[in-house]
């Protein structure tokens, strides 16, 4: 399922910038899978922590690290599920917070990436872009290994009580579920952005 992942560089290894038709190509054809689609297996120990560890090679003002994860799997995940399960009725459209647990339940593997603000010098909001960027990076890095992958905010994510369930603390937010297992069925490509409609270039006028 997955190709051979590199060992970390070591400190102070010069590491050039070159070009790389194969990242071109893996770009421009991204597309997440749905978590629907998800099924076992999924990372193992050992790929699970290289993924981990290429998810967290993003950009860091300040080297912070201001983002952890919490892994859901197995009957841990199966434990969380019915803890949170509970939850959905009191939400404010129960059949969709209902139906939307079966994007938790049906994969094999959730890496949550929580986002946290460690007080000092660098802005909260580069820090929570931080987090964003470590879901993205695991969402390209779990493709490129051959997994299927989903990034996902749900209301689970939001509730205070699902949060105190997951273990979240004062001044850390969700910044996402990253589901992960074998995609099912190949996702299919969707509307994507103008992106020239949404471009334009600073004149200074």
């Amino acid at each position: 399922m997955t190709g051979s992942v590199p060992p970390a560089p070591e400190f102070g290894e010069v590491l050039p910038i070159e070009p790389s038709q194969a990242v071109l190509d893996f770009l421009a054809k991204r597309r997440s899978a749905s978590a629907m689609s998800l099924a076992a297996p999924g990372p193992d120990d050992a790929q699970l922590a290289d993924l981990l560890r290429l998810a967290a090679r993003v950009p860091d003002h300040g080297k912070l690290s201001p983002w952890r994860f919490v892994v859901l799997r197995g009957p841990a995940k199966d434990l969380f599920a019915e803890k949170i399960t509970a939850l959905a009725d009191s939400q404010a459209n129960p059949v969709k917070a209902n139906a939307a647990l079966r994007k938790l339940t049906r994969p094999p593997v959730a890496v949550v990436v929580i986002s946290r603000h460690i007080p000092g010098e660098i802005p909260e909001w580069e820090q929570r872009q931080s987090a964003s960027a470590v879901c993205q990076q695991m969402l390209l890095a779990a493709a490129a290994m051959g997994w299927g992958a989903n990034w996902i905010t749900d209301w689970y994510s939001y509730d205070p009580r699902a949060q105190d369930i997951l273990g979240v603390v004062d001044g850390e937010r969700v910044a996402g579920f990253l589901y992960l297992g074998t995609s099912t069925e190949p996702p299919q490509e969707r509307v994507r952005p103008d992106v020239a409609a949404i471009t334009t270039e600073w004149s200074g006028d």
